[in-house]
């Protein structure tokens, strides 16, 4: 590492997985690639909460941050780009004081993180899932969450005379800076520590953001490709699709990289660009891998080329998302087909199994928002309810045991969706589940919609040759 990288500013960076490192660690490389003599320099370091990926950190830190990025276009063109704003690799231990080290350290500008919607532990109204072990156990002083591990960072930080930090989330959540904001001073309260959401509150900013890149778990033949495209036997690398987009809330308050010189938009509100994303990429994405799976597809792209599927998806979006949004910045019906063309790429390989799971987390994230809308307006929301429905005979396929993959969820009560589904009426007891459908849990509209839309999927399936 060369003296001038060594005194950079740093962006600690949780969560460190294919996403990140094609998606921010990406823009940061090319911004620094664009940075003007005189321009302060910026570096990333990057660890994790959990040793799920030691493996793949391990290999990250062996290469010195360095990596290779494979992009590649619907049309099968691929590219090969070595990526290093990455310049310290942290390792995992338990009390996570490597972490808590570089974020107190006043080069840190900012700690951005990646946990997904589920990592945030929040309802509807932006409370705090108190009964959940994870968040339990981090209210009395563990560091398995991004609370937790946030904490004892700022409480480092505050001791070492508080310099500010910004804290930049990097998902998918809704409103993902403000609902963190409002997740961190319950979690700070809760825990009596008055000084320290006091800080939180002084010397902090929490700006929203909407990011956007296909990044499927790497599969052996990336680093084949790799290293015969490149000569470089590269012992963790990337992949994912050409597109990429980030658009960001500009509310920092100890500087930024020039991020608008790699392509983010910088604005003063994300919210129309991260409802068209949630609302018509995330949930899409969704039905189509669910409904890929319960028709015995492996990929999304065979999904989204499925006459049938796609047209679940198209009808969702038209009839129900476009006039929820209307009037948006964006031109939504053109963004649903680029949507739906980028899904439809076969070189990405974006399996039903990454995409299909959390459903408990996007159910409530992704699709209940527009079914809310929809009846509020005196609509039945007939296309959108298709997306829960096939979502529960994906769980019922989950509850007999018969799904071709393991199915990941880290907010699903596994005990009472096989209960649901011993029930004499499963629909009725999952359109009663509040963490699923808040205020509407229950509902006739919700239930009569669900119980259409159900019967549309199960006489789909029966057409198909599948079992309900």
């Amino acid at each position: 590492m060369d003296s001038e990288r060594s005194n950079a500013n740093v962006i600690l960076h949780i969560g460190a997985g294919s996403f990140h490192r094609a998606h921010q660690a990406w823009y940061l490389h090319r911004v620094n690639l664009a940075r003007k003599p005189d321009e302060p320099a910026w570096s990333l370091t990057v660890g994790n909460i959990r040793p799920d990926m030691n493996a793949v950190m391990d290999a990250l830190a062996a290469q010195h941050g360095a990596y290779t990025l494979e992009t590649v276009t619907p049309q099968g063109e691929r590219a090969y780009e070595t990526i290093r704003s990455i310049t310290r690799v942290l390792p995992w231990s338990a009390d996570l004081a490597a972490l808590i080290e570089a974020g107190a350290d006043p080069a840190c500008k900012i700690i951005a993180f990646t946990v997904t919607e589920g990592g945030y532990y929040l309802d509807e109204h932006d409370r705090l899932d108190t009964a959940n072990p994870d968040i339990a156990a981090d209210l009395n002083g563990a560091r398995t969450t991004i609370y937790g591990a946030l904490a004892a960072i700022l409480e480092a930080r505050m001791a070492r005379g508080g310099d500010p930090v910004t804290l930049q989330t990097c998902d998918n959540l809704r409103s993902n800076g403000k609902r963190f904001h409002a997740g961190m001073r319950e979690f700070l309260a809760l825990r009596g520590a008055t000084a320290l959401r006091d800080w939180f509150d002084a010397r902090t900013a929490c700006p929203d953001s909407m990011v956007d890149r296909i990044t499927p778990r790497p599969t052996p033949d990336v680093r084949e490709r790799v290293k015969a495209a490149t000569g470089v036997d590269d012992a963790c690398p990337v992949m994912g699709e050409a597109f990429i987009q980030w658009v960001i809330e500009d509310h920092f308050c100890a500087g930024r990289p020039a991020w608008e010189r790699a392509g983010a938009e910088m604005v003063e509100s994300v919210m129309p660009y991260e409802e068209a994303k949630i609302r018509i990429l995330n949930a899409t994405h969704s039905c189509i891998a669910w409904a890929g799976t319960l028709v015995g597809l492996d990929y999304i792209h065979e999904g989204t080329n499925d006459a049938d599927i796609r047209t679940f998806a198209r009808e969702y979006v038209s009839e129900d998302v476009i006039p929820c949004l209307t009037p948006s910045p964006l031109d939504l019906a053109k963004y649903r087909d680029v949507v739906l063309e980028r899904f439809s790429n076969p070189y990405i390989q974006d399996t039903n199994q990454r995409v299909a799971a959390d459903g408990f987390s996007k159910i409530p994230g992704f699709i209940a928002p527009t079914i809310a809308q929809r009846i509020a307006a005196g609509a039945a929301p007939a296309a959108t309810a298709v997306l829960p429905a096939l979502f529960l005979r994906f769980l019922q396929r989950w509850s007999q045991g018969t799904l071709p993959f393991q199915y990941q969820d880290g907010v699903m009560d596994e005990a009472a969706v096989r209960g649901m589904f011993e029930a004499p009426d499963p629909l009725a007891v999952f359109c009663a589940d509040k963490l699923l459908w808040g205020s509407l849990a229950g509902s006739a509209p919700l239930t009569s919609a669900l119980r259409d839309a159900l019967a549309r999927v199960d006489a789909w399936l029966a057409k198909r040759g599948c079992s309900v």
